[in-house]
């Protein structure tokens, strides 16, 4: 199980600094190659919604770095992943919540992590960011912790008005911003041919379905170069509509 991988971010049209955060890793392992992607939207005023989004990629390269290679080893694997990310989740919300304490500032970030190994996928999931796969049709493989989407759950309110409610953006949690945090996982089989996007929020607000499946259809892209073309094809797509947040995507092809 090999990959094909594209990522990009821009600043967006209208603010000075980037927030999110990206990473890209993958590894061979004696029992096939291993990849961890993820997103993270920071919030914050002046440079700490970036510190926030950059502290958490640098904890999960980390963590990868020294805990995949014991747990691609590992016959329990399935067990032990979620406790394992909990864990380290767990450790960056406090490490960024006492930096916030100390210097009397709010901070805080969404964090999407998807892994793949040995054809499953692994999501760990907070706040608003996204994760989708895109085969014969596209999945969206995340819930929105937001007020208008838990809204939506409870038929408070429709889809279509949770698309323009000014409180889209308020979030049920993120990491950094509480003493206490709630990851929702989930897990999935990995087929091949099939393409897995990450995003912030700043890129699908702006951009439909229909028009992700169609962009991003795995029988379309053979290389990474192709890849990287339609990622940055949707995020100028995306800035031509006028989206006035920072936006972000990741993507990766199984082969």
């Amino acid at each position: 199980m090999l990959f094909l991988t594209a990522h990009h971010t821009d600043v967006g049209i209208k603010k000075e600094t980037n927030q999110d955060a990206l990473l890209l890793k993958t590894a061979n392992t004696p029992k096939g190659p291993v990849g961890l992607f993820i997103v993270c939207d920071g919030m914050g005023g002046l440079s700490h919604g970036e510190l926030a989004s950059a502290t958490v990629i640098r904890g999960m390269a980390e963590w990868f770095d020294t805990e995949m290679p014991r747990l691609s080893r590992s016959e329990n694997i399935e067990e032990e992943i979620f406790s394992d990310l909990e864990k380290c989740i767990k450790y960056l919300n406090e490490k960024i919540l006492n930096y916030g304490e100390t210097r009397k500032v709010k901070l805080g970030t969404t964090m999407t992590a998807l892994l793949i190994f040995r054809h499953k996928y692994y999501i760990a999931h907070i706040g608003d960011s996204r994760a989708y796969s895109i085969s014969n049709s596209l999945n969206q493989l995340t819930k929105d912790q937001t007020l208008v989407a838990r809204e939506v759950a409870r038929g408070n309110i429709t889809e279509e008005q949770a698309k323009i409610d000014p409180r889209r953006n308020v979030l049920l949690q993120c990491v950094g911003a509480t003493t206490e945090i709630e990851v929702d996982f989930s897990k999935g089989d990995v087929h091949p041919d099939t393409v897995f996007m990450l995003c912030s929020d700043g890129f699908y607000h702006q951009i439909s379905e229909d028009e992700l499946a169609l962009n991003l259809n795995p029988e379309t892209i053979k290389n990474d170069q192709q890849l990287k073309g339609k990622v940055v094809q949707l995020v100028e797509l995306v800035k031509a509509r006028k989206e006035v947040d920072n936006i972000s995507v990741v993507a990766a092809k199984v082969l």
